[in-house]
């Protein structure tokens, strides 16, 4: 087992990971106009997430609705500024406080998770930040949308729902090279004039830079393995 992670090692690992994005994004051919650290705070506590707002970061991500409830609210009564985005696997019967909660949701991946999402964007009067997940290696055993019906997906979201999808995530496979994932990914977001691209995790989100990433979702490089 790991050792716990001391306060002041989050934080030292936050601006130790906020160089690394600098390097890569100077270090890319077409970076993009801004990369945003999204601090994964899944199974972490105050404690560890404490040392990160007090160091100044603000945009933090969950992989569940319900952890997130357990943290976020309080944090967020004490701490100006906070953007939360969800970046993990969304229920239905959870999209209502999902779009209470979030300021971005990462995995809108099929027509019936749209269609809640809109039902209560109208109900809540408020839109949180949307991107479609393409599931880039057609892997059976991952959520996301085909590579080859993302278009259609994300038409059906923008045009018939009007939902505000602002860009894509992808999830590449764990044994494959990231790249031609990240690559084809930027691609996709570019053919359908989306801006945002959710690409990149503690291992790779220098590679994601290199293609692109305004968003990489980095948790075990600034918090440590979890327990």
């Amino acid at each position: 087992m790991s050792p716990p992670v001391k306060m002041h090692d989050s934080a030292t690992a936050l601006a130790a990971i906020l160089s690394r994005i600098e390097a890569a994004r100077k270090g890319a051919l077409k970076p993009a106009p801004k990369t945003d650290l999204v601090a994964v705070t899944k199974t972490h506590g105050e404690g560890d997430i404490v040392p990160i707002l007090d160091a100044g970061h603000r945009v933090f991500g969950e992989n569940r609705v319900q952890e997130a409830k357990t943290k976020w609210p309080a944090l967020r009564a004490r701490y100006e500024g906070i953007e939360l985005h969800l970046i993990g696997p969304l229920q239905t019967n959870k999209a209502r406080e999902a779009v209470e909660l979030f300021d971005a949701i990462h995995s809108v991946d099929r027509p019936k998770l749209a269609e809640v999402l809109k039902q209560e964007c109208e109900r809540a009067g408020r839109a949180p930040l949307l991107f479609v997940q393409v599931n880039t290696g057609e892997e059976p055993q991952k959520a996301g949308v085909g590579t080859k019906d993302a278009a259609g997906f994300v038409s059906f979201c923008r045009e018939t729902l009007k939902l505000p999808i602002g860009g894509l995530m992808c999830i590449p496979p764990a044994d494959e090279p990231p790249a031609p994932h990240f690559a084809l990914l930027a691609k996709t977001a570019d053919e359908n004039g989306l801006p945002y691209l959710s690409m990149g995790m503690s291992a790779d989100f220098e590679i994601a830079i290199r293609f692109g990433a305004t968003h990489v979702r980095v948790g075990s490089a600034i918090f440590g393995e979890r327990t």
